[in-house]
């Protein structure tokens, strides 16, 4: 696809931006190294009025503690609405902090008490290590509503692109096993399915810039070895692959236009309807992946949160 069709304003960071291409021929640290060096280019300064403090979480069975980073409206209060954040790095890079902004503006602007995971990461970790890991949280800031300060009936998953199929796998993992409900899934141009670029070839027009298929082939072989791409890929490691949705969350899914997730992130909606779930879709055109991290005052990136920040608004009466 060419560059004349990206949207003018996410058109000069791309320029700088390194390339995720031909991940597989690096070694781990390059390829963490590459997205750091992405990260750095668009961050910005502490927002005022968040308290961020870290804290660690009991671990799933046999595994560590898991770090949470934890942002707080400065003005307290023992009923807020509560977001467990899943950061992005296509299951193999990343950490919290890489969503500072984010998830500052979502403590300020909407009064969440939120709770981004620093989950184990592939290879050194593989399948179910981080949805596990995700979990552990979501126990936690079910079994500590008091003293964390938030209500349990007002607890919504959130994440963008790893961290967005991470959210949607454990939407599924949180209603099959029955112990916690939550009343949200906010789906960032998700990563669902891990037959895109193993399996089916989504087509020259997607994943061009930024996140490419071999990037994406790459992370998922990392993430589920020589599984990734197969007929028995569980659902809580690509939540593409539940057959049955019914029973999940109220949802807003976000993708670009250029998204190599596209595809799989449209399907997951309309099955989502399907199922009866409601579900709010926005295609930003013109955008590749991460397009709102990159160029976060582009018109198109403050519509996109608008947007989203809106349908949570709406879901939880804030």
């Amino acid at each position: 696809m060419p560059k004349s069709v990206v949207n003018p304003e996410f058109l000069p960071i791309l320029e700088k931006m390194p390339s995720f291409d031909g991940l597989s021929g690096r070694s781990l640290p390059e390829v963490r190294e590459v997205f750091l060096t992405s990260v750095r280019l668009i961050e910005g300064r502490p927002l005022p009025g968040v308290v961020t403090r870290e804290e660690y979480v009991p671990g799933p069975a046999n595994a560590p503690d898991v770090r949470v980073l934890v942002y707080s409206p400065e003005k307290d209060r023992s009923d807020a609405p509560a977001m467990i954040y899943i950061h992005g790095g296509g299951l193999v890079s990343g950490h919290p902090e890489v969503d500072d902004p984010k998830c500052q503006m979502l403590a300020s602007r909407l009064g969440f008490k939120v709770f981004s995971v620093d989950y184990r990461l592939a290879p050194e970790v593989k399948y179910p290590g981080a949805i596990e890991d995700c979990y552990a949280v979501l126990k936690w800031v079910h079994e500590n509503e008091q003293k964390l300060g938030i209500r349990r009936d007002k607890v919504v998953v959130a994440g963008e692109s790893a961290g967005g199929g991470l959210s949607a796998a454990l939407s599924l993992m949180a209603r099959d096993r029955k112990q916690y409900k939550l009343a949200f899934q906010l789906l960032i141009y998700p990563m669902l399915d891990d037959r895109t670029a193993t399996k089916t070839d989504p087509g020259p027009n997607f994943g061009e810039f930024v996140w490419t298929r071999s990037a994406n082939d790459y992370a998922w072989h990392a993430y589920l070895g020589d599984a990734a791409g197969g007929a028995s890929t569980p659902a809580y490691a690509a939540a593409a692959r539940a057959t049955d949705l019914t029973g999940l969350p109220p949802t807003f899914i976000g993708v670009g236009s250029m998204d190599l997730f596209l595809r799989e992130d449209l399907d997951y909606a309309a099955r989502l309807m399907g199922a009866a779930v409601p579900t709010e879709v926005m295609v930003v055109p013109g955008a590749y992946h991460v397009f709102d991290m990159y160029v976060p005052q582009a018109e198109l990136s403050l519509r996109f949160v608008d947007a989203y920040c809106a349908a949570l608004k709406r879901a939880l009466a804030l």
